[in-house]
């Protein structure tokens, strides 16, 4: 007999498995949205007046990076489901049809239908180390995803107070640019009266221009920032923002802490530690998995079936049986997926290692740099009012005819330094502060209470 045959397989219950919504197996309560990214995800008017909290609650929510650390973390979350179907049954069922011609011109159909059970049920832990190596990867991803969180908390507030320090640089540079014309029209009005050479007014009209060119770079400086802070919250770089002006003080010492306690907790807080540590448990059910590769594994398997032949019959056939697998030569694959488990584990337990002396060495130093920027804080107030007497006694000086135009233009320069100093100074603390937080691993709102 010639047979043309059709075989097919039949997928059962296919609407819900490909249904986007089922999830039986619940993996998505697994990766509920972390609670500083679910807080932040509300709508924000950018009509109103942004606070620092608003700014850093669309940075959360719409930040390209967070969107990617969510995905992933879902994506080990199908992958724990994959693990745990490994403890269910599974049902299958084929058919076949065909048509055929004999010898003696007889044609005829035959139909074959049957449905398979089988079962898992013991294979010395295989099964168990693939889940808890999937379990595994879920925890490092979800610790990831939080340190990308408090990454881009941390990107939004640099960016936020980078844009209000430009500002703050432009205002200076107004405000040394209006002093230095001021200089020059006193140099102008000594020169009138013969008071004084061209070369005062030649040297104020040169601190002048350098004043107008410093203002000019200071208003491209303040687009860049605004620019980088929009594209930081998701939006396009020329998008327009309305930015409530932060109230600053000057700091205080209250954190500072035994620097060797700040270590040991951001050794317990960190979540790239913790994303290394389950990255480890992970190896570990790797290589437990790749030992097991070369037992035995017991399996259940029942089958039920019916055929229909040319000749109109009826055949019906069941069976039911318990099935073992023995692998007895690979080609050596087992021996070097141990051989690779043993060492991906050793990769692990290295990477944690070197993690948690950088951060050990990250904390040390984010703490000194907050330590120094409060002194130099505090350093620059004083700087700038003792400019300001400086300057204010020159040019009193000098309109009087009684100081030299270099003078001025000397205390001038000095106080619009003193105050560009200060005015960084206090938004690096602030970014500093937030700085040894994210070092720390506990960066989150309560960093920025109280500030608007």
């Amino acid at each position: 007999m010639h047979l043309k045959s059709v075989s097919f397989t039949l997928l059962m219950l296919t609407p819900l498995v490909f249904a986007a919504e089922f999830d039986p197996l619940n993996t998505h309560a697994l990766v509920s949205p972390n609670e500083m990214k679910q807080n932040a995800c509300h709508n924000v008017d950018l009509e109103k007046e942004l606070t620092l909290s608003d700014v850093i609650n669309m940075a959360l929510c719409h930040n390209p990076q967070t969107k990617i650390a969510w995905e992933t973390s879902l994506y080990h979350a199908a992958q724990v489901g994959m693990s745990r179907a490994a403890y269910l049954p599974t049902l299958s069922a084929s058919g076949s049809a065909s048509r055929g011609t004999n010898s003696e011109t007889m044609t005829g159909n035959s139909e074959n239908i049957s449905v398979t059970l089988s079962y898992l049920l013991y294979d010395f832990g295989k099964r168990d180390a693939s889940y808890d190596n999937t379990r595994a990867l879920l925890d490092a991803a979800l610790y990831s995803e939080n340190d990308t969180l408090q990454t881009v908390f941390l990107l939004a507030l640099e960016a936020y107070y980078n844009l209000f320090g430009s500002q703050a640089s432009l205002d200076a540079a107004y405000e040394a640019e209006r002093s230095a014309f001021e200089s020059l029209n006193a140099a102008k009005t000594r020169y009138g009266v013969g008071v004084v050479t061209p070369a005062d007014t030649l040297q104020a009209q040169t601190a002048y221009s350098q004043a107008m060119l410093n203002r000019i770079q200071a208003q491209g400086n303040l687009k860049t920032a605004q620019g980088e802070l929009a594209a930081i919250l998701g939006l396009l770089p020329d998008t327009s923002l309305r930015l409530r002006v932060p109230k600053l003080s000057l700091p205080d010492g209250s954190f500072e802490k035994n620097i060797r306690a700040l270590m040991e907790e951001a050794q317990r807080l960190r979540p790239d530690l913790m994303a290394a540590s389950a990255k480890i448990k992970a190896s570990e059910a790797s290589l437990k998995a790749a030992k097991a590769e070369h037992l035995p594994s017991f399996s259940l398997s029942a089958t039920k079936g019916s055929t229909e032949t040319v000749y109109n019959t009826t055949q019906r056939n069941s069976s039911i049986g318990l099935y073992v697998s023995i692998p007895i030569f690979t080609g050596f694959n087992t021996k070097y997926k141990v051989q690779a488990a043993q060492q991906q584990l050793k990769i692990s337990e290295a990477e944690y290692e070197r993690l948690s002396q950088d951060a050990n060495l990250e904390v040390y130093k984010t703490y000194q740099t907050l330590v120094s920027q409060t002194q130099a804080t505090r350093t620059s107030a004083d700087l700038v009012a003792s400019a300001q007497a400086s300057y204010d006694l020159a040019l009193g000086r000098y309109k009087a005819g009684v100081g030299t135009i270099l003078d001025l233009l000397s205390a001038q320069s000095a106080l619009a330094s003193a105050k560009q100093q200060h005015i960084q100074a206090l938004y690096t603390w602030y970014i500093s502060k937030a700085t040894l937080a994210k070092s720390m691993g506990s960066l989150d709102f309560s960093v920025i209470k109280g500030q608007p």
